[in-house]
């Protein structure tokens, strides 16, 4: 079983490849501070990993076509789509702010949605809340690739190592991609114009990576 568990790792840093991933990671994790970005992307990761067990071990007992498990890919693209319009929406509508604050006599950037007056400190919240319920809504279009990665090592038995296992190769490359996306927030995102363009830049990828899986 050691190393069925070194293949679901693997697998899971194969699976966090997917361009969808990293396109999510990139649309909730642009204009955050490196701490918030790399919460948000565990926070994928673990809704990720949750929603695969869950599913899994349904479809141990409950026996469903191919027809409708592809259901799941059109789930997860119609996330991506609709991420991506909305980051296009948010930006074409300027209501991608930009702001600047001193912390101890240290200057921070907040970036947030809404009217320039509007600065909700429970943005935060809400996109580690958003990035989980995302993560497990892709996980769905997860599922088939999973159980005939199970299928090889373990005749579909599904436990909570294994997920554990896979969730952690996801984890891995997402932290990373994440890492990556915070440098770019600390060193490009630093001006209202670099921001817009920035969010209309992962809408448009968002947009193009969802219909390609749509299609």
């Amino acid at each position: 079983m050691s190393i069925g568990y070194a293949v679901m790792f693997w697998y899971g840093v194969l699976h966090a490849f997917g361009p969808d991933h990293l396109t999510a990671i990139a649309d909730f994790s642009i204009g955050k501070s490196r701490a918030k970005t790399l919460w948000i992307t565990l926070a994928f990761a673990v809704g990720h990993g949750i929603s695969l067990f869950v599913f899994a071990k349904i479809l141990q007992h409950v026996e469903l076509s191919e027809a409708l498990l592809s259901y799941g890919d059109v789930i997860s693209s119609s996330v991506i789509f609709l991420i991506g319009l909305y980051l296009l929406f948010m930006a074409a509508t300027d209501r991608i702010q930009l702001g600047m604050h001193s912390h101890n006599g240290k200057e921070h950037i907040h970036i947030w949605f809404g009217k320039a007056h509007d600065h909700d400190d429970a943005d935060f919240e809400k996109r580690t809340a958003s990035a989980l319920t995302i993560g497990a809504l892709m996980g769905i279009g997860g599922v088939r690739g999973m159980l005939v990665t199970l299928s090889a090592i373990a005749h579909n038995e599904v436990n909570l190592w294994m997920v554990l296992a896979f969730t952690l190769g996801v984890m891995s490359v997402f932290m990373i991609f994440g890492y990556m996306i915070s440098l770019i927030n600390d060193n490009l995102l630093t001006s209202k114009r670099n921001v817009r363009l920035a969010f209309a830049t992962a809408g448009a990828v968002s947009l193009v990576v969802g219909s390609q899986m749509l299609l």
